[in-house]
């Protein structure tokens, strides 16, 4: 089987694009690269976060097959145990509520924290070793 290197690029769906703009950019901290009506696009190290306007992008016919989603999406960044209590202040000063804090294997795998996007999309903050248990078992 071929070798894949990394995920690309990972889409969410927003009508709204202008207030994905602001969240991603003010309260994220991303840095937005472009934009047009049809999408937001971000850079994050070598990857790329897409915001896509579900009613221009599942429009048939165009260069890209027509693709969109309606409802909830969900994307996780990773952040240190050190960033959470400057990204906890960070999301009380822009008034994001934090939805949830699930704390896994009693914390052996750190804490991730839950909130929403204006689209209403489940954003995640998650420790960096969340995974790795599963590639060394």
């Amino acid at each position: 089987m071929p070798n894949m290197l990394k995920i690309f690029e990972t889409v969410l769906y927003s009508d709204n694009l202008d207030a994905a703009k602001t969240f991603y950019s003010r309260v994220m901290g991303l840095r937005l690269l472009s934009q047009n009506d049809l999408m937001l696009v971000f850079s994050i190290d070598e990857s790329y976060l897409l915001i896509f306007n579900p009613d221009k992008s599942e429009v048939a016919g165009r260069l890209v097959p027509s693709h969109a989603a309606r409802g909830q999406g969900h994307i996780a960044f990773t952040i240190t145990e050190d960033e959470k209590k400057t990204w906890r202040a960070r999301l009380a000063d822009a008034g994001i509520e934090i939805e949830s804090e699930v704390r896994w294997d009693d914390g052996a795998r750190g804490t991730s924290i839950y909130f929403r996007d204006p689209a209403g999309n489940s954003i995640e903050l998650a420790p960096p070793n969340l995974w790795t248990y599963l590639k060394n078992p």
